[in-house]
């Protein structure tokens, strides 16, 4: 029986598979440029802070690596336990998961709703993510220059599940779920997202009497720069209440640090 790796990069499944495009290219400027991949079909979560920049406003610079790296932390751990993503990238306040069958998956779109259910569920500080998945083909491959290069994803359902991710829910939840609504097809909502259930003293196992989420009827959604899609949204109507905010916490991390002496700004 093949054994399989659990890959921790895109990177590391481009050197360890084969590639459906290696070849050199010239810009017709004197410049050559490499086109390497492998093309795969995926499903792609991408996900951001709610309100990001008015809650990091009031916050030093460094107050806010502080808490954007809480919340890469925390959502990178939430979606990624016992699941078969790989993160693309971190670019500001948002992230970009990739599942595929390539990767170990069995179902990529269920894997990713429920990967986004769980981010949301134990989101215990309300970051409220704003999540968006799309499916279909794209292409694995290094991007950039011989000065710099990055591996990334790139193809439509990128742009798509960006675009998801942006559009604004109906109702007021603490965290949104869309994606295209032909990705859903015959699926049960009941099994996708079961009632979660708790571990009481005694070791009995409680579950949830009413479910937290919501599946809302289809509806048509804008899309920035794209023509608009037909749209599921599944929204969460628990909101949590954290004893302490994301923004309480960046501000007394930078504290300990200071008292650590690990903090040295400079005059400039």
């Amino acid at each position: 029986m093949p054994v399989k790796y659990r890959l921790n990069s895109l990177e590391d499944f481009l050197i360890s598979t084969t590639l459906t495009v290696d070849g050199q290219l010239d810009d017709s400027w004197g410049a050559s440029f490499p086109v390497k991949g492998r093309e795969i079909s995926a499903s792609i979560l991408f996900s951001d802070i709610a309100r990001f920049s008015r809650r990091t406003l009031n916050l030093s610079p460094t107050e806010t690596l502080i808490f954007v790296n809480h919340f890469f932390a925390w959502i990178t751990a939430e979606a990624l336990r016992s699941r078969n993503g790989i993160v693309d990238k971190y670019i500001g306040d948002e992230i970009m998961i990739v599942f595929s069958k390539e990767f170990g998956s069995e179902d990529p779109f269920e894997e990713a709703v429920q990967a986004a259910r769980w981010m949301a569920d134990d989101d215990t500080f309300s970051f409220c993510p704003h999540i968006g998945i799309a499916s279909g083909r794209v292409i694995i491959g290094y991007v950039g220059t011989p000065m710099k290069y990055n591996c990334s994803v790139f193809g439509a359902p990128v742009a798509l599940a960006a675009r998801c991710a942006a559009i604004a829910a109906e109702a007021f939840p603490s965290c949104s779920i869309v994606f295209p609504a032909v990705e859903w097809t015959d699926r049960d909502f009941a099994k996708v997202f079961s009632p979660r259930g708790y571990k009481m003293p005694d070791g009995s196992v409680c579950y949830e009497k009413l479910p937290a989420w919501e599946l809302r009827a289809a509806r048509m959604g804008p899309m920035k720069n794209l023509p608009s899609v037909e749209i599921l949204e599944i929204l969460r109507r628990v909101i949590d209440f954290p004893m302490e905010t994301p923004e309480e916490r960046a501000r007394e991390a930078l504290k300990a640090l200071q008292k650590a002496n690990r903090y040295w700004p400079t005059d400039a």
